[in-house]
């Protein structure tokens, strides 16, 4: 076992959907997409795709045990998802293991001496509005509420755990959550999904009452298959990553909101669909649509976007072995580069041609100097070194586009969306034994994210009514822009040699001798 490793190992005891949108396999892409590895044990099999179930097979319960153990035993878990349990027996079996688990940190069968945290989707009632489980198994379930830290009901399932008709309004649900917290001495997760309001709902609640409230749109979408599968899996990640629940259930609802916003970019059956849950890995920020110009640019630029993420500057951020002077050697060029970033931003914020393009430009040239003061400052004790020819070279080329509004937001953009793009990679490997880790823990920032798509929508309205040349001066300036990117992150002396190598080509895209580079609105 390597103990160094930072990444959580996350396990899910569920049933199976083969169309992949609920169940384990909709378990291991919330975990996957909430920076754990994920393992699981399967408690049922089923015949099923986006129009419903045909058909459950269930295991042998020993077998569910013997699929435990051999994870177990081997491997360090540090949180533990349950879904679909199909009887009784399986229950119990499942109860007798988690006893094993968590009865004491050290203990037989649970490496590294972990006591993972346990949280619970009870599946007990279908679409249809039919009950699951028999006497028997509900009975059992309750028995298992001893050993969650966190359950996850959604409305029907509440109302028939808290022996209660079902609820028509958010304070119903929530009175619900509090008896049965109270009753079981468990964290319950409120869900207001199945309720006719114009906003989701979400809170956090003990016996006293809420804990933590958060709130997302309502998205128009009828592809919401495995909702709760994936926000509890999403929700146990995040716990195991940060420690903290209220933490992990704002990111775990950030996530699955805007999973469930870009559910529609999927073609998944002609019934209920899935849920997007890699939306944002698999393009960075937007999908990939045809006829998108801006996605056409994201595209052609992918040998530089390779490029970064092959630099030994980015991999050794990434892994915690970058040393700590070639590390000060980035800040102090980053605090440079942000200073004229912000100037540039300022620029456009004067040239912007309507009132929400002049906000955002001064709102991220703001943000952009807090960020300087806050994260580079602060770490540098007020050392500002020289410019290098590289910082110089980039911030030029950022100036060379003058009072071109057109020009000048293309050249901006790349800072935004390639950061963004290499930010979310290097978060992922984040932990707390990190060099780095409060630096890296700013690459995850929804308001970064956010911030990226509105700046990439606003260029690409800019783009929409543009001439032919202008078009072909905005994709040459966001051309350049993003290899002085790459050139920027090669600076260090963990990559001077490919720094020094001068202007070449790769792959027809421009590689300059010299860059920079800065963040607008999170960390830099």
């Amino acid at each position: 076992m390597n103990t160094m490793n930072s990444t959580k190992n996350i396990l899910s005891i569920a049933g199976s959907d083969p169309s992949g949108g609920a169940g384990i396999q909709a378990d291991l892409k919330s975990i996957a997409a909430a920076g754990g590895y994920g393992m699981a044990a399967v408690s049922a099999l089923t015949a099923q795709n986006t129009r419903g179930v045909r058909a459950v097979h269930v295991p042998p319960a020993g077998f569910l045990t013997e699929q435990l153990l051999a994870i177990s035993e081997d491997i360090s878990i540090d949180a533990i998802k349950i879904g679909m349990l199909a009887n009784a027996q399986v229950i119990d079996e499942l109860g007798t293991w988690l006893a094993t688990i968590r009865g004491a940190a050290g203990a037989p069968g649970a490496p590294g001496g972990r006591v993972p945290a346990v949280v619970l989707d009870p599946v007990m009632v279908a679409t249809s509005g039919d009950s699951l489980l028999d006497a028997a198994a509900d009975a059992a379930l309750r028995r298992l509420f001893i050993h969650a830290d966190v359950i996850t009901p959604n409305i029907p399932e509440l109302a028939v755990l808290a022996r209660g008709p079902e609820a028509t309004d958010w304070d119903s649900a929530v009175s619900q959550a509090r008896m049965l917290a109270a009753e079981y001495d468990v964290l319950v997760l409120a869900k207001g999904g199945h309720l006719a309001t114009q906003r989701c709902r979400d809170a956090l609640i003990d016996a006293g009452g809420v804990l933590l409230e958060v709130e997302s749109e309502r998205h128009a979408t009828g592809n919401t298959h495995g909702t709760g599968c994936s926000l509890s899996a999403a929700l146990a990640t995040h716990y195991a990553r940060t420690g903290n629940w209220g933490t992990a259930l704002r990111r775990a609802k950030d996530w699955l909101s805007d999973a469930i916003s870009r559910a529609d970019e999927l073609s998944v059956g002609s019934g209920h669909g899935p849920v997007n849950h890699f939306a944002a890995l698999w393009d960075g920020v937007r999908p990939a649509q045809a006829g998108d110009p801006l996605a056409q640019w994201w595209e052609r630029i992918a040998p530089i976007r390779a490029g970064i993420d092959e630099l030994g500057f980015i991999r050794a951020l990434k892994d915690g072995s970058l040393a700590r002077a070639h590390f000060e050697d980035y800040l102090g060029q980053d605090a440079l580069y942000l200073r004229t970033y912000a100037r540039s931003m300022s620029r456009a914020a004067e040239l912007a041609p309507d009132t929400a393009s002049q906000r955002f430009w001064a709102a991220a040239a703001s943000g952009c100097l807090e960020e300087e003061l806050k994260l580079h400052r602060g770490r540098l004790d007020e050392r500002v070194p020289e410019p290098s020819a590289t910082t110089t070279a980039y911030l030029n080329h950022l100036l060379a586009a003058g009072d071109d509004y057109a020009v000048l937001t293309a050249a901006l953009l790349p800072c935004f969306w390639i950061y963004q793009d290499t930010g979310t990679r290097l978060a992922a490997a984040n932990h707390d034994r990190h060099p780095y880790a409060d630096w890296l823990a700013t690459y995850s920032s929804p308001e970064f994210d956010a911030a990226t798509a509105a700046a990439i929508d606003l260029v690409a309205a800019v783009h929409a009514g543009a001439d032919a040349r202008t078009r072909a001066a905005m994709w040459r300036a966001f051309e350049a822009s993003s290899a002085h990117e790459l050139a920027f992150f090669a600076q260090t002396a963990a990559d001077a040699p490919e720094a020094a190598a001068g202007p070449r080509r790769a792959s027809g895209h421009l590689a300059p001798d010299a860059a920079g580079h800065g963040e607008p609105v999170a960390a830099r």
